[in-house]
């Protein structure tokens, strides 16, 4: 029985890495969460409204559409059938989105719109509560942590493929601070669900990471728990 499969973690952990690479493996739909928050921050920047502005976040949730579009890499993120997956990537949006994601109303469309994705399984979701809020009556949990430096140094990296002169310790304050955010939210705060298998990706290659996840999720599969 396919199932869904939750990876939470803070950024930088390997979640979208990972993620990607395992959906591909086993044949599911990724589920990129923290895409779509992030376009969500991006379209409430472009039309001005504030990220703690909680009716204009509501009705602007609304009356967007957003999708995820499996690619050669992975998935593509479009809003309003704009294609804005490289534009979602940026410092400013991560903060962005780490805001809009705190806002009850944004996160009540959001996640209607995960389960309506992950229903009848065959979904690797990742996010920040996959495990705690979204999908709690999974099986298939996973937490994937690492150390701040090397999350740090991770994003860092990803920033300059795409071209970014982000500072690596700016790119580590900013981290810092949205794992605090992220923590302490008042709606559905980054924590590890009780049943989830903790996975630390300091210096594990991805191979490494997805052999524990693939094994655990095929076992699942064949048991049709």
């Amino acid at each position: 029985m396919k199932q869904v499969v939750a990876i939470d973690g803070p950024s930088g952990s390997g979640k979208s890495t990972v993620a990607a690479i395992l959906a591909k493996e086993l044949g599911y739909v990724h589920l990129d969460t923290g895409a779509m928050y992030r376009a969500v921050a991006l379209a409430a920047a472009k039309e001005r409204i504030g990220f703690d502005d909680r009716a204009g976040l509501d009705a602007l949730c609304a009356r967007i559409k957003i999708e995820l579009r499996p690619n050669r890499e992975g998935i593509s993120v479009f809003l309003d059938g704009t294609d804005v997956t490289e534009e979602i990537r940026s410092p400013e949006m991560s903060l962005g989105s780490s805001a809009v994601s705190s806002v009850p109303e944004v996160r009540k469309h959001m996640v209607e719109l995960q389960r309506q994705i992950g229903q009848g399984g065959g979904v690797v979701a990742e996010g920040r509560d996959m495990g705690t809020v979204v999908f709690p009556g999974t099986s298939a949990k996973f937490y994937l942590d690492a150390t701040p430096e090397e999350r740090s140094k991770r994003r860092w990296l990803q920033l300059k493929k795409m071209g970014s002169v982000e500072d690596l310790e700016k790119v580590h304050r900013e981290m810092i601070h949205r794992d605090l955010k992220d923590s302490l939210r008042e709606h559905s705060p980054l924590q590890k669900a009780d049943d989830a298998v903790v996975i630390d990706t300091t210096g594990m290659t991805v191979e490494q990471v997805l052999e524990k996840m693939v094994k655990m999720v095929k076992d699942l599969e064949k048991s049709g728990a």
